[in-house]
C-alpha cells in the first residue's frame, strides 16, 4: 500500500511528465511559426530612430499583369509574356512616395548604406543613383529603425499599387514574325512615344497621386522591384519547357520594365536594360504587416465571408 509521502513524491513527477511535453511542442510550433514569418520577434530600434514613412494601403480589387521576366518559343522566337489574372490579391501597404535624398542621407549617416551616386539634387527630391543592393540596405536599416518590416514590392505589387500608371511592357509583335528586327523597331517606336526627354526630376509629389492615392509614378525615376530577371521557354502547346531565374539581375518599373544589373546605380553607365536606359534608378518601399494585424486581418476575413 503506498504512503501518503509516497504519492506525494510521484506527484511531481507525473506532473514533468505532463509538462515536458507540452513545453516541448509549445518550442516546437514557436519555431516552425518563427521560420515561416507568422511570429515576429521584437526588433530593438537602431539610433538613429527614422519616423515611419508616409504610406498608402490599397484595398484588395482584381487586376491584371504582364507576368515578368523575357519569354520565347522552343525555336528561339521572342513572344510577349503571357497576362496573370489576379482575383484576390492582398492589400498593400506602400510608401505613397520615393524614398527621397534626406531620408536615405540618414541612413548613410548611419553607416548603414552607401552613400548614392552622382550629386543629389535636394533632400526633397527622390533619391537617385543607388543599386538594388544600396535598397535593400535602406530596407534592412529602417525596418531595425523603425520596428516595422520595410522590403522591395515585387513586379506584380508594384503594378497593382501603380493602378492606371503601370505601363504594359508588350510589345505586341506577332509570335510568326521571323525578324528579330521586328521587335527592335516595335521597343523604339514605344520609348519614342513616351517623350521621355520631356521629363525631369522634381521633388517628391511633383508628378501627382494615381487612383488609388500612390505618388510619382512612371516618372523620371525607375524604381527597383524584389523580382529577379527570367527567362522561360514555352513549347508549341504551351506548356513550359524550363524556366531560368538569374537574381543577379533585378527588373526596374517605371515608364516601363526593364531589367537591370542589381550593383548598378547609374544606368547610363552600363547594365542589363534593354531599350534606352533608364533616367534615374530610385525605390520606394513595401511595409509588411506585424502578425497581431495579420491575425486581425483573417479573424476579419473568416468573418466577412460568412
Amino acid at each position: 500500500m503506498s504512503t501518503p509521502n509516497a504519492a506525494a513524491g510521484r506527484l511531481p513527477i507525473q506532473l514533468v511528465g505532463i509538462a515536458l511535453p507540452a513545453v516541448l511542442l509549445a518550442l516546437l510550433l514557436g519555431t516552425i511559426a518563427w521560420q515561416t514569418g507568422l511570429l515576429e520577434l521584437p526588433r530593438v530600434a537602431a539610433e538613429p530612430v527614422a519616423a515611419s514613412p508616409l504610406t498608402t494601403t490599397i484595398a484588395p480589387r482584381p487586376f491584371v499583369y504582364r507576368v515578368a521576366g523575357d519569354h520565347q518559343l522552343e525555336d528561339g522566337t521572342i513572344i510577349d509574356a503571357p497576362v496573370a489574372e489576379i482575383d484576390h490579391p492582398q492589400s498593400l501597404e506602400i510608401m505613397t512616395y520615393q524614398v527621397t535624398a534626406g531620408e536615405y542621407a540618414r541612413c548613410v549617416a548611419a553607416k548603414a548604406c552607401a552613400p548614392p551616386q552622382g550629386r543629389q539634387v535636394d533632400a526633397a527630391y527622390p533619391v537617385t543613383g543607388v543599386s538594388f543592393d544600396d535598397a535593400t540596405d535602406y530596407a534592412v536599416w529602417l525596418s531595425a529603425a523603425t520596428g516595422a518590416d520595410w522590403r522591395l514590392p515585387s513586379v506584380e505589387e508594384w503594378v497593382f499599387a501603380a493602378a492606371e500608371r503601370a505601363v504594359d511592357p508588350a510589345l505586341g509583335v506577332l509570335e510568326e514574325s521571323e525578324n528579330p528586327a521586328d521587335r527592335w523597331l516595335a521597343n523604339y517606336e514605344r520609348e519614342s512615344s513616351l517623350g521621355r526627354a520631356n521629363i525631369a526630376l522634381q521633388p517628391a509629389g511633383s508628378g501627382g497621386m494615381n487612383s488609388v492615392g500612390v505618388a510619382d509614378l512612371a516618372g523620371a525615376v525607375w524604381e527597383w522591384t524584389s523580382t529577379c530577371n527570367s527567362r522561360t521557354t514555352f513549347d508549341a502547346a504551351g506548356g513550359v519547357v524550363w524556366n531560368l531565374e538569374a537574381c543577379g539581375v533585378r527588373l526596374l518599373e517605371g515608364q516601363h520594365r526593364t531589367p537591370m544589373s542589381a550593383f548598378v546605380r547609374d544606368a547610363r553607365a552600363g547594365g542589363c536594360s534593354t531599350g534606352q536606359p533608364p533616367d534615374a534608378l530610385g525605390f520606394r518601399l513595401v511595409r509588411e504587416p506585424s502578425i497581431a494585424e495579420k491575425v486581425f486581418a483573417w479573424g476579419k476575413g473568416l468573418v466577412g465571408s460568412r
